[in-house]
C-alpha cells in the first residue's frame, strides 16, 4: 500500500520559513516524479513544485519560484520543500504527490498525501 505521509506544517508570521517533508513508502520512490502542491480554501488545487527521480530536474510555480526549494532523497524515501519569506497568500493545505511525468498538472500525479496545513499570518 502506498502511502505519502506529510509533516512540518504550522502557524508562521509573514517574512518566516518552514520545511515541509514527506516520507513514501510502499512504493519505488525512486522512480518517481515527486510534487507539491497547495490548496486554499475555495480554490483548486495548484502545483507548487516538482523533482525529477535523481534530482536533476526541478521545476516552480512562478508565484514560488526564489523562495521555495525542492529536494529529495531517495535512500530516505523523503521529500522536502524549504519555504522562506513565506507570504499570506501561501497559507493553504500542502499535498505531497508522485507520479511519472514531469508535469503540473495535478491530475497526472498517481499518488497523494493526506495534506499538511500551513497558515502565514501578515
Amino acid at each position: 500500500q502506498v502511502q505519502l505521509v506529510e509533516s512540518g506544517g504550522g502557524l508562521v508570521q509573514a517574512g518566516g520559513s518552514l520545511d515541509l517533508s514527506c516520507a513514501a513508502s510502499g512504493l519505488t520512490f525512486a522512480s518517481f516524479v515527486m510534487g507539491w502542491f497547495r490548496q486554499a480554501p475555495g480554490k483548486e488545487r495548484e502545483f507548487v513544485a516538482y523533482i525529477h527521480w535523481n534530482s536533476r530536474f526541478t521545476n516552480y510555480a512562478d508565484s514560488v519560484k526564489g523562495r521555495f526549494t525542492i529536494s529529495r532523497d531517495n535512500v530516505k524515501k523523503t521529500v522536502i520543500l524549504q519555504m522562506n519569506s513565506l507570504k499570506p497568500e501561501d497559507t493553504a493545505t500542502y499535498y505531497c504527490a508522485a507520479g511519472t511525468l514531469l508535469v503540473v498538472a495535478p491530475s497526472q500525479y498517481r499518488y497523494w498525501g493526506q495534506g499538511t496545513q500551513v497558515t502565514v499570518s501578515s
